[in-house]
């Protein structure tokens, strides 16, 4: 028994236009918080010649920016022509992504746009058609999506190595602290208004864990999956989901469970599991390793990873397809709006939780700022993996704090 190798891209020509002549200029729009990756991303790349940050844009001025700085997308739409960029990375709050990307792209610019691609499956279809109907590129930054355990997954699924697969789950199960929740307005908000934001953790902290199992089990639009139900609980004082199970079944028959938490005693690695009759191949695509059971034999492997703002530009010029394609991310958005027009979550009662000071989030995880404190729900980790493999909610399986509800 042996673990493939990543496998070919295949190359295809983008149907946006290619860039101006020499180096691609790239502007990242949201440079606090997670957008600080986006920017190491950009000088790797410029180190080997491949981009150069030609803008910084956010409302809070830098300190010490590294690029000219704007404090809009229109303030940088509006600018000489000669100071748009090639690509724009959108590392901005899910209420704000479709009128961005829809801004950038029809100004004729390509696009690496943070998960979740938007607040709605309405949206997303618009988000769609705009890129249609533009021809430019738009890129969803499920970082996963560049792992060549992926395909590597996939051609042993389809060479049989587990038998006939019974179902695909995903197990997360991390940490989130109070501080975490009042880091933005816009944080653990099911809405703000009349806009939808489903800041939870089944579509943004454990996102990266649906939309990779979708991927493993062929999921790419919404039309691939018949239904999906939603368990959705929440120990912390917000409006959207902190702990939630979900089963959603593809028209190809397909199970896959997701059992989702953020209040775990401690952090583990978020997991995707296919069950097969034959064995199971388990998934920690964190780090892009891929264990493999077969009866009594395992076999494991760790993978490369491709940057998908490398592959955004290379798609560009047509010697990549793009690794996430807003077209291929429907199926996660159909469980976005499972979540996002399910009943309000159901918090979890006091007996249930208990609330723990200080916390360790793990290694290159750092520790947090502000309010250390975070709820821990009772043998949660548990019933996420029960969740996961039996692709049933927590109602179902009948966990403790369901009951009487």
């Amino acid at each position: 028994m042996s673990l493939p190798g990543a496998g070919r891209l295949e190359v295809g020509r983008p149907e946006a236009g290619v860039p101006a002549a020499g180096v691609p200029k790239v502007a990242v729009v949201g440079i606090h918080g997670h957008g600080g990756s986006h920017l190491r991303a950009v000088a790797d790349l410029a180190e080997r010649g491949l981009a150069r940050l030609s803008a910084v844009v956010d409302p809070r001025e830098p300190d010490d920016a590294p690029a000219p700085w704007f404090a809009s997308l229109g303030d940088l739409l509006s600018a000489d022509a000669g100071a748009l960029p090639d690509v724009v990375v959108l590392a901005t709050p899910i209420h704000t992504h479709l009128p961005l990307a829809r801004a950038a792209l029809g100004a004729g610019i390509d696009v690496l746009l943070e998960k979740p691609t938007t607040a709605s499956l309405a949206e997303h279809a618009e988000l769609v058609a705009v890129t249609e109907r533009t021809g430019r590129l738009c890129q969803v930054g499920f970082q996963t999506f560049g792992s060549h355990a992926l395909p590597a997954v996939a051609d042993m699924i389809a060479r049989g190595e587990v038998g006939q697969v019974t179902g695909i789950g995903a197990v997360g199960t991390w940490v989130r602290t109070a501080a975490y929740w009042t880091r933005s307005p816009w944080a653990g908000r099911r809405r703000m208004g009349d806009r939808a934001v489903v800041d939870g953790v089944v579509t943004n902290p454990l996102a990266h864990a649906v939309a990779t199992a979708l991927w493993v089990g062929g999921a790419r639009t919404a039309a691939d999956l018949t239904y999906v139900n939603t368990d959705l609980w929440r120990a912390n004082p917000i409006e959207a989901d902190d702990t939630s199970a979900l089963r959603a079944v593809g028209t190809d028959g397909t199970r896959y469970g997701f059992g989702l938490t953020l209040c775990a005693a401690v952090r583990t690695p978020a997991r995707v599991i296919v069950q097969g009759t034959a064995g199971e191949i388990e998934l920690e695509y964190e780090h892009d390793l891929v264990r493999l059971r077969a009866g009594k034999v395992v076999a494991e492997k760790r993978y490369e990873r491709t940057g998908l703002l490398e592959n955004l530009l290379r798609a560009r010029t047509g010697e990549e397809r793009l690794l996430c394609d807003v077209r291929d991310t429907g199926a996660f958005m159909r469980v976005l709006e499972a979540v996002r027009t399910a009943a309000d979550p159901a918090p979890i009662g006091d007996d249930f939780v208990d609330w723990v000071d200080g916390v360790d989030l793990g290694v290159g995880q750092g520790n947090p700022e502000g309010d250390a404190r975070h709820p821990v729900v009772h043998d949660v980790a548990a019933w996420c993996e029960r969740a996961a493999r039996e692709q049933r909610t927590f109602t179902e399986l009948g966990a403790p704090w369901t009951v009487g509800t």
